[in-house]
């Protein structure tokens, strides 16, 4: 999926200053001039980014508000467009963006290492339970060749778990 920033300004020139983050961040930058285009584009699709010009923020609280509130995982920015440079917004961009790459890098390894923990328990589990119920000797041999293929792919999973990734 192609990384968006969504830019929310009616300041003269912000086609331009569009244009220049575009080729600068390498990144598509929409625009919306008002608070409602914003709304209708935040609709359509999700965005890495919003950035939404301070004046607007100001004038309308409550639609800024609500600009956040349907701005889903995208990075909220919120910028004065009458005295920031284009290179000021290509910086607070990046580094906006650079610290929700992070921050989902952080979640995906924290949500991998959860996974893993309740892997292991349930493989430990199945290990477990299979042992005991093959120290039965009272079961039938139908059902010890069952258990030993169930202990047997328990264990396959475990060393496959116990290998580094990459």
């Amino acid at each position: 999926m192609t990384q968006t920033i969504l830019m929310i300004t009616a300041v003269s020139g912000a086609q331009d200053c569009a244009g220049e983050m575009e080729r600068q961040l390498k990144l598509k930058v929409e625009l919306a001039s008002t608070r409602k285009e914003g709304l209708a584009a935040l609709r359509r699709r999700e965005y890495s980014a919003v950035i939404l010009d301070d004046s607007l923020a100001e004038s309308d609280p409550t639609g800024a508000d609500l600009l956040w509130k349907h701005s889903g995982l995208a990075v909220p920015l919120q910028i004065n467009f009458a005295i920031a440079s284009v290179s000021r917004l290509v910086r607070e961009a990046r580094a906006a963006l650079a610290r929700r790459a992070q921050e989902q890098a952080l979640a995906m390894r924290a949500a991998a290492g959860t996974l893993e923990g309740e892997l292991r328990s349930t493989i430990t589990g199945l290990l477990l339970q299979s042992q005991l119920a093959l120290a039965d000797p009272a079961l039938p041999p139908q059902t010890v060749v069952k258990l030993k293929v169930v202990a047997e792919l328990a264990g396959t999973l475990r060393r496959q778990l116990e290998r580094p990734l990459l």
